[in-house]
Formats: C-alpha cells, structure tokens, sequence
C-alpha cells in the first residue's frame, strides 16, 4: 500500500512513524514533511493547503490512502476534493470539520446535543465583546472563533486583559479572519484531558485520552 500524510507538524511525524511500523509494510510519503518525517517515508515538496497539486501527485503515483493532519486543509474540504477524484482519504469533511473551525458552530453543536460546555458569549464587533466584559465578573477566557495555529485562546485574569486581548484580535487583527467574530467564556479550573474516539455511525472505539499542556508561566502565560 502506498500512503501519502498530509501535513508538515510533530503530529505528521507521530502518524507517519506510527504508520512504518504497520506490518503491512506500506510505501510511505509525507507532503511536505520535515526533517524526522524523512528519516521514515519520502518527502514531497507539496504544500499542506495545495490541494490541487496533492490530488495530482496522488493520481501520478498511485496513492492508496491520504493521511490528512493539519486543521487548514480540513476546513478548506481537502477530504472532499479527495473524494470527489476517487480517493480514499482520512480525515473529516470540510462539514464535519468545522467543529473544529469554527468554535462558535461548535458550541451550538454541544448545546444541541445536551453536551456540558462553558458558559459563552460571541460578538461581531469588539464594542460589544467589551461591553460585555465591562459587566461580566473576572476571569475570562478570549476565544477567535476561527483557526488560528492554536494561539487564539487568551487567557485574561483581569479586565483590562481580556479588553486588550479583544481589542488585539478583532481591531488589530492578529489572527487574521478568524479574529473576526470572538467568544468571552467562562473561565474553568481543573486538568483538561482530550478524549479521541473512532466512530464509523454505528460503532465507536476509544483511543488513549491526552492532556494537552497548556502554556508554563504563571496564570497561562509564556
């Protein structure tokens, strides 16, 4: 089987180096790689978010399943150009994947579903977001509701530091589009684990839960 991985992270080499050790033996190749990724497949000088370049670099090459890693790709339909041109890719849907993209649509997923969720609030303009903050008690947690490389959480003990950080994400736009619309939510103590499961609609099969360490500084900052 040949594979092609998605992505260019630490969370590209884990699956790649996960994958070489299948006893199938397959023929591995990571798009664009990095440096421990060549040490286990073949890198390919495509980029993550080129998606047309990745479809026609699987069809050149036979490419039996695409492994993808990186959110971006995912919320720009990846696996559905993969479909579309016949391929057997893993990963979700651009739909599926905007519980990931958007932590507003997420939030409306979990209140539809009965799931517990920290209390919010989302606004369009940062006037509102800090009229807001300017009546809600402290602390606050500031949120881009789009993708941002996992910098678009601000912890904020004080107002004036949840007001900066708005004002830093919506007006000076420091995470692009996704700052656009921000969420004020609640801010929660206690160890956060991540909890993976696979799912095919009728079965599910947990994974290893994972605590995903935060920043190290005192009061989440470094």
């Amino acid at each position: 089987m040949r594979v092609l991985v998605v992505g260019s992270g630490s969370r590209e080499h884990a699956i790649t180096w996960k994958l070489a050790q299948s006893p199938s033996n397959p023929t591995l190749f990571v798009a664009p790689g990095n440096a421990g990724t060549a040490q286990i497949a073949e890198n390919v000088p495509i980029g993550a978010e080129d998606i047309d370049s990745l479809i026609e670099y699987a069809k050149s090459n036979g490419i039996d399943l695409t492994v993808v890693g990186p959110e971006m790709p995912l919320a720009s339909g990846i696996v559905d150009r993969f479909n579309e041109a016949g391929f057997l890719v893993f990963g979700p849907t651009q739909r599926a994947a905007r519980i990931e993209s958007s932590k507003i649509f997420a939030k409306q997923i979990m209140a539809s579903a009965g799931v517990p969720t920290a209390a919010s609030q989302h606004f369009d303009t940062s006037a509102d977001a800090i009229n807001y903050i300017e009546s809600a008690e402290p602390p606050y947690v500031i949120k881009a509701d789009g993708l941002a490389a996992g910098k678009g959480v601000i912890m904020a003990p004080e107002p004036a530091d949840a007001i900066s950080a708005i004002q830093d994400m919506m007006d000076n736009k420091a995470f692009g589009s996704s700052g656009g619309t921000a969420l004020v939510e609640e801010w929660m103590t206690g160890q956060e684990v991540s909890v993976f499961a696979f799912v095919d609609g009728e079965y599910v099969s947990p994974m290893v839960a994972a605590c995903d360490y935060k920043r190290i500084g005192d009061e989440d900052t470094g």
